[in-house]
């Protein structure tokens, strides 16, 4: 499956369109993850535990909006966007849309 960020795909045509695909996760954190986060929110630095709890949630998002393209019948997504929004304090959505297509051979 291609994703792309842009509208088109070079020296390709678009066969059909089949909609929105997006996949989302909700993730929160947790007790550990935040006690070492106040220490280095005192000391600097990156807080790495949430580097890697957001950098594993847009690898789903993404791998959600995957299997939607997918089951569309789409063999590619364009316009691959990401966004992400709180839901709660201590909980965020990461969501992952773009346009499902069938590229031709």
């Amino acid at each position: 499956m291609l994703l792309v960020s842009t509208p088109t795909v070079p020296n390709k045509t678009i066969e059909s369109v089949h909609g929105i695909a997006r996949g989302s996760t909700v993730r929160a954190r947790n007790v550990g993850q935040d006690i070492f986060a106040g220490l280095k929110n005192i000391i600097g630095g990156e807080i790495s535990e949430y580097t890697q709890l957001q950098a594993q949630s847009r690898e789903q998002a993404l791998q959600r909006m995957e299997d939607d393209a997918r089951e569309m019948g789409a063999n590619a997504v364009v316009n691959v966007r990401l966004t992400t929004s709180m839901v709660m304090q201590g909980c965020s959505e990461i969501l992952a849309y773009g346009t499902a297509i069938t590229l031709k051979d």
